[in-house]
């Protein structure tokens, strides 16, 4: 093992061309990697191509993936901007690349550089699509080519702006720029807007972690919560309509007359003026006794409903 560490890099060099240098953990050795490995003369791709097709030969499928790695590493370079692992996307392209491989056709005429550049720039675009943010921002044909052609077209805006000595530092469209994205992607002015909306926007966490001190983090869950339909609030609330209905109907059905007509008119009436019900004089006045023998009997009927209520629930 330690003479395979301490050899000189010549001595590690395969002889096969096709082989790729053995595997470093490192991003910049896997391109240097792939751009020394041959490229194929069209005479060569075409044989190769239809013994894998053909003959179903793994390795001549092989020649023609690894021929074309520089195409992937080229092609994800262009997807940078998005913020997203360029190795990550390497990876995914080389999935487009060996699709594009299994199904192409020889017969057709057409050079697998060509024809692998739909599927490597597919799976790339699946990948960002997935990956870009939590929610996804696009699912619609519509939307994925807005997504795609927004950014570029963007900053080819600021570019005509800063020739034209107008505002750069402007982040949203104007009118008339909306206007040309939609007519020149075939959409609606609305659904550019809404697209751009959406990728200015970012992720937000409901409920973020606590912070390093320990204390509680504040997030939109704080704020967003429905407590309403919190199960034990709910619970409570039904508890409470049955009482407010059913329950006050048999502790009122429990006093006598005299007693239940000075609670209902004390504590359940409201007239049309909001004004209420009798009160302890004019109930006095009506049963010929005093107004505080009235708050009397009135405090004892409550007392007799609250056992009545507490023995209900």
């Amino acid at each position: 093992m330690s003479a395979l560490i301490t050899a000189p890099h010549s001595a590690l060099a395969p002889a096969n061309p096709w082989s790729l240098v053995p595997p470093l953990g490192n991003l910049d050795a896997y391109i240097s990697a792939a751009n020394r490995l041959p490229m194929l003369t069209l005479e060569e791709e075409q044989e190769y191509a239809r013994k894998f097709k053909y003959e179903n030969d793994v390795e001549a499928a092989g020649k023609l993936v690894l021929s074309h790695l520089r195409l992937v590493v080229s092609v994800a370079r262009q997807y940078l901007g998005y913020g997203l692992p360029h190795g990550d996307l390497i990876q995914e392209g080389n999935v487009g690349l060996m699709k594009a491989v299994k199904r192409f056709d020889p017969e057709q005429g057409v050079r697998l550089v060509s024809y692998a550049l739909h599927w490597i720039k597919a799976e790339i675009h699946e990948y960002i699509l997935k990956n870009w943010r939590m929610v996804k921002v696009a699912t619609t044909k519509a939307q994925r080519k807005l997504f795609f052609n927004l950014r570029s077209m963007k900053q080819r805006f600021k570019g005509e702006d800063a020739a034209a000595d107008l505002d750069t530092h402007r982040d949203s469209l104007s009118t008339e720029q909306v206007n040309t994205v939609a007519r020149t992607l075939k959409v609606k002015p609305e659904e550019v807007l809404e697209m751009e909306a959406r990728m200015a926007g970012g992720d937000v966490v409901l409920d973020p972690s606590p912070t390093e001190d320990g204390d509680e983090a504040f997030g939109p869950v704080t704020y967003l919560t429905d407590v309403s339909h919190e199960p034990v609030a709910m619970i409570e609330a039904r508890q409470r309509d049955t009482l407010a209905t059913d329950g006050i109907a048999a502790a009122l059905a429990g006093l006598d007359a005299r007693s239940r007509r000075i609670v209902e008119e004390r504590w359940l009436k409201v007239n049309d003026d909001s004004s209420g019900g009798m009160t302890l004089h004019d109930l006095a006045a009506e049963y010929g006794v005093s107004a505080e023998r009235i708050r009397q009997i009135e405090v004892a009927a409550m007392k007799k409903m609250r056992t009545t209520l507490t023995a209900y629930a």
